[in-house]
């Protein structure tokens, strides 16, 4: 079975072999966020990125193996700290996670200067898709502004014609407003940019005020974790649900329906949100896994837990195509670019930077035939769908 290093002793035993050759097993580090508010989705991903060790047994081909897991803090500084540890002293040949952008970018250089493989779980800025594009870099889950571009596409076939905008200030924030604002064909009567971070915003009363008195017809909002819930909240505090239709991007989720429904607001029932990804696709892998992590954890995974398991299903592929040979690197970053695994979000395939090409869904919360909040899928909004900085990808 595979081994988890957590403690300091066992961390350091780990030090003292570093560079040497270890063709017995294959190494993953895996960044995430375990402390602060945050830690709700890092734990999330954990628990999947463990399912899915589970499930393959420990192995992968003929190799044993190891999951180191770090904690980013939710600051950069300290994710590039845990990066260039997995690199330097673990001599890990993956490294695998990042729910946030700037940690992402902060962090990338160490594990691509060094010749290993990362892999994106969550964080897919457009930095790393196109300019910043590398050969040994794979996501697992997107480029930041498709998922808002699919929203924006919806809006557009419901008829909306305008919208107030919020979401936090930092790089993915970035990415989904633009994300939207590329595809959206109505009117933007507002825009606020919050504060994020450990100490990130979570009072938005001045700006649902705002958003009230724009006469927006619809507010798009993105604000994952915890900060997801409290603008929930504060939206049906502020009596704006049945005034402004709200639609949502990773705000809205496995990990915040539990806690919405504990507070009984029930004004996010039937709100729509969009994603490549859903509890309720129809296939074999999808459905172990949730069921799985049901069983587990008493509550459904969310998109971060289902990113997470596909990058271990991921980085399984390649090192069984591979016949555990992790020193051909050529050989790996071929098979890892074939992405032939049973993905829990149904077949996709690589664009010439690496993130997937793949469909995208509106999703609506409902509640299923045991009372749970959860989500749905209603339609299909974009099928195949490649990012747009792949063209500035000189690979």
């Amino acid at each position: 079975m595979f081994r988890k290093i957590m403690t300091p002793a066992i961390i350091a035993s780990a030090m003292m072999v570093t560079g040497a050759a270890h063709a017995d097993k294959v190494k993953i580090g895996f960044v995430t966020t375990l402390t602060t508010p945050a830690a709700v989705i890092g734990e999330d991903m954990k628990n999947s990125v463990e399912l899915a060790l589970e499930h393959i047994g420990g192995k992968m081909g003929p190799l044993d193996v190891e999951l180191i897991m770090e904690d980013d803090g939710f600051k950069p500084d300290i994710g590039k700290q845990k990066t260039d540890k997995l690199v330097k002293q673990d001599d890990v040949d993956f490294v695998a996670g990042y729910i946030w952008s700037h940690v992402l970018l902060a962090s990338a250089r160490s594990v691509l200067d060094a010749d290993r493989f990362l892999i994106s779980a969550n964080a897919g800025p457009s930095q790393m898709a196109g300019k910043r594009c590398n050969k040994n870099f794979f996501s697992s889950s997107w480029q930041n502004d498709q998922t808002p571009m699919a929203m924006g596409e919806h809006l557009n076939q419901k008829g909306v014609k305008s919208l107030y905008i919020m979401a936090p200030n930092y790089a993915a924030g970035k990415d989904m407003v633009r994300g939207v604002e590329s595809i959206f064909n109505g009117q933007v009567l507002g825009k606020d940019m919050t504060k994020w971070g450990a100490d990130a915003q979570l009072d938005f009363s001045a700006e649902l005020a705002k958003a009230k008195a724009s006469g927006a017809e619809a507010i798009f909002v993105f604000y994952p974790g915890k900060a997801g819930g409290a603008f929930i909240k504060q939206y049906q505090q502020a009596g704006l649900q049945g005034n402004i239709d709200l639609y949502t991007v990773f705000t809205v989720d496995s990990i915040a329906l539990p806690k919405l429904q504990a507070g009984g607001l029930s004004g996010v029932l039937g709100s729509k949100n969009t994603q490549q990804w859903s509890p309720d696709i129809l296939n074999a892998a999808n459905q172990r896994f949730v069921n799985d992590y049901l069983a587990k954890h008493g509550r459904y995974p969310s998109f971060y837990g289902a990113q997470s398991y596909d990058a271990i299903m991921l980085i399984n592929s390649a090192v069984k195509k591979v016949g555990g040979n992790l020193a051909d690197k050529d050989a790996v970053r071929a098979a890892l670019m074939q992405a032939d695994f049973d993905s829990v979000r149904g077949k996709y395939s690589y664009g010439n930077n690496h993130m997937p090409i793949q469909n995208f869904y509106l999703r609506e919360v409902v509640e299923d035939d045991e009372g749970r909040w959860t989500t749905k899928i209603v339609s299909t909004v974009l099928t195949n769908h490649q990012d747009p900085y792949a063209k500035d990808c000189k690979m």
